[in-house]
């Protein structure tokens, strides 16, 4: 982008594919109020140059799967290159080299039940360069997941969210043959075509449409807005470690939830028992951040901060070249 930063109908854009990713550019288009033909032309702009992608996301608990936040620890020279080769993993979300780039992140998706020897888990601690690993399993999720970052999403009115918000209907989810090849294609392009869908789960369009209807009603899948904090107005991201009393957990949680920096707040095990991914403008906004708000938490006894340095993957699949 030659400004650097997202426009108003870049924010509004972005604010309406996270309500509906697969709305049409004609119904967003009346919501945001210009043509069909600039919300097409703006949406393939931003998606052609990298910057903004719709993805599917899956939840885990639905699939029988868990979530781990993995920590790596490596010696200087060999993080890149395993963070690389972890993001290239079909488990694996949101991998982020952190700190001095000693250090990287990662969420994993694992079966309920797996041999350890079948999990990044129990693969990760043979790699020669790793130094240290530590797992936490995410409990609980306060911010995040379908109700997206403020950072991202307050760029419309109410009137304007309730006019693309779809309805829930939490209808049960039964699995059928095709889900996983249609999820995974939604993993790559959340607005990828009907024809695409059908080639990939290897039924009829009208079988792939009425899946993809099912699947989104069910709550198993739900649609995120890939897209740089930078360009919202955020370059300072980071990852927060905090150790919470368990009386003060919940409390913590929620209020976590309403802090317009928080994208990400999860109750989990480990050392730490809260984690929390924030954006911020600027050192000075991080620093308030954790002397007022944060200081002001009840039962929250130490916090760790880890600003991220680059993300190599996020919710979606890596592209495909």
């Amino acid at each position: 982008m030659e400004s650097g930063l997202f426009d108003d109908l870049d924010r509004g854009l972005a604010h309406a594919l996270q309500l509906d990713g697969r709305a049409s550019f004609s119904t967003i288009a009346a919501v945001l109020g210009v043509s069909d033909q600039t919300v097409a032309r703006r949406y393939r702009k931003l998606r052609s140059s990298g910057v903004l992608r719709v993805v599917g996301v899956t939840e885990p608990a639905s699939l029988g799967q868990v979530s781990w936040l993995v920590r790596l620890r490596c010696v200087p020279d060999a993080a890149a290159a395993i963070a690389a080769g972890v993001a290239r993993r079909d488990d694996t979300q949101w991998v982020s080299l952190m700190s001095g780039g000693t250090e990287l992140t990662c969420f994993v998706r694992a079966p309920l039940r797996e041999e350890a020897d079948g999990l990044l888990l129990g693969q990760l601690p043979k790699t020669p360069r790793v130094v240290s690993m530590t797992a936490y399993r995410l409990l609980r999720r306060f911010a995040g997941g379908p109700a997206a970052w403020p950072g991202r999403a307050s760029a419309l009115s109410a009137a304007q969210v309730t006019a693309l918000r779809r309805p829930v209907t939490e209808a049960p989810y039964r699995p059928e043959p095709g889900d996983a090849g249609l999820l995974a294609a939604l993993a790559h392009d959340g607005r990828a075509d009907m024809a695409t869908l059908a080639s990939a789960c290897g039924r009829s369009e009208s079988t792939a449409r009425r899946r993809l209807e099912a699947l989104r009603s069910s709550g198993v899948l739900y649609f995120d807005v890939e897209v740089d904090a930078a360009l919202l107005g955020y370059p300072l991201t980071a990852t927060l470690w905090l150790t919470v009393t368990p009386s003060s957990l919940e409390s913590a949680g929620r209020a976590l939830a309403t802090h317009p920096q928080v994208a990400f707040a999860a109750a989990t095990t480990g050392p730490a028992n809260l984690v929390a991914n924030v954006g911020c403008r600027d050192d000075a906004a991080l620093y308030s951040y954790l002397a007022a708000d944060l200081g002001g938490l009840p039962g929250v006894q130490q916090v760790e901060t880890a600003p991220m340095i680059r993300t190599l993957k996020r919710f979606g699949a890596l592209e495909r070249v």
